[in-house]
């Protein structure tokens, strides 16, 4: 009998019993908003802010709603607006693009390589339409961040690095989101650490940090951060600058702080999972795993491999089958989205021009979710089925392809 998965791919761990200490904590005292402190009280918010910057090195830190949020708000801080381009990865989620198209702004998308990293001969032919690229760390892929940043600097393009997917990941030893101008990170439930939803912003850019600070509703009140500029900074763009309000919480923050002292521990274990991962589909024919570079320390939450070349009910076929012995995979080759995997030509809102590499990559790519959940024998079970499913199909297209035609 074909062995069955019978875990779960969206349940996460618990809340730490410290979040929930501090979240409770929040909730007696009734003081949620973030500027609602009494005398002496930093606020959790505040602290986070400043927990968070002490952990990537930046000099300040924003706390906000969302991850896509913190991007918009990234944005309008460096004064996009309707009509400007700015160049993204063509392999990123909806939340990227539909923070651009949120602020007027117009995508221009770059491709995708085999390694699921942004094209840089696709990057450098577009350098020239743009003075912001939005880098999507899609998946936790990590590209040679040296190279993207000496081509953006000698381009004049701003870097914003989305690192949904990468919080407590580098690239030779440099935390991710700190080789761009400004950082984004997302702290929803899927992420590294999570608070339902929630988003970090970080620069080393005293201008920038002021107005993120301002436009996610400050109130006159910047005073209260810990992780921002001094208050001379504000004195003129207080003034200028509009609120577009998209605080964070006390309460989300209770939750998150303890949980920043748990990220190099989490991603050690995803690593582990993703390797067991990894080791399963080895030496799977007609299955192409994506190389991890040396210079990345990667956090594995998800696992991505590629069926290049193979016709869309082949791998219809396999993701059928991988769903009937309980094993979910996202694909994202079909031209209708579902769920999470829209691509670039999905977004119509946004015009974009034919990508054939790209769409080569993406008519392949099938991707999952590696909850902290699992343990590394799940991860075994899980690949045994993938590379059995895969072999499955591979037998019976090679069998149908020998037999001969009918007369």
């Amino acid at each position: 009998m074909a062995s069955r998965f019978d875990g779960s791919f969206t349940q996460q761990e618990p809340i730490p019993e410290a979040g929930i200490e501090a979240a409770l904590e929040v909730m007696r005292h009734g003081r949620l908003h973030r500027y609602n402190v009494v005398e002496g009280e930093l606020g959790e918010a505040a602290l986070l802010e400043q927990d968070f910057a002490a952990l990537t090195g930046a000099r300040y830190c924003v706390a906000v709603a969302s991850g896509g949020y913190a991007l918009s708000c990234a944005l309008r801080a460096l004064g996009i607006g309707p009509g400007d381009r700015v160049l993204s990865n063509a392999f990123t989620l909806a939340p990227v693009p539909g923070a651009i198209a949120s602020v007027g702004a117009v995508p221009v998308f770059v491709g995708v390589t085999e390694d699921l990293v942004i094209d840089f001969d696709d990057l450098e032919a577009k350098l020239g339409q743009a003075r912001v690229l939005m880098l999507s760390h899609m998946r936790g892929h990590v590209c040679d961040m040296d190279r993207l940043s000496a081509l953006c600097r000698e381009a004049g393009v701003i870097v914003i690095e989305d690192c949904a997917h990468t919080m407590g990941a580098a690239w030779r030893g440099v935390p991710s989101g700190r080789h761009g101008t400004i950082g984004c990170y997302s702290t929803q439930t899927y992420k590294h650490v999570n608070s339902g939803e929630g988003g970090l912003i970080v620069t080393d850019d005293d201008d920038l940090a002021a107005r993120m600070v301002l436009l996610s509703g400050s109130y006159m009140l910047y005073g209260r951060h810990l992780a921002a500029p001094d208050a001379a900074v504000f004195d003129d763009l207080r003034w200028q600058t509009p609120n577009v309000s998209g605080r964070m919480d006390n309460l989300r923050a209770a939750i998150l702080r303890p949980q920043l002292s748990l990220l190099e521990e989490r991603r050690l274990r995803w690593e582990e999972l993703y390797r067991a991962m990894e080791a399963g589909l080895w030496d799977v024919p007609g299955l192409t795993l994506v190389p991890r570079p040396a210079e990345e320390s990667f956090v594995g939450s998800s696992f991505q491999f590629l069926l290049l070349d193979q016709p869309a009910e082949a791998i219809s076929a396999i993701v059928a089958g991988c769903a009937a012995r309980g094993v979910e995979l996202k694909w994202f080759g079909p031209e209708e989205p579902t769920g999470f995997t829209s691509r670039y030509s999905s977004w119509r809102y946004a015009e974009s021009a034919p990508l054939p590499r790209t769409d080569r990559v993406l008519a392949g790519l099938l991707d999952m979710r590696l909850p902290l959940t699992f343990s590394v024998e799940d991860c075994a079970v899980i690949a045994d089925i993938v590379a059995e499913e895969v072999s499955a199909e591979m037998t019976r297209r090679s069998a149908r392809a020998a037999s001969p035609a009918p007369e």
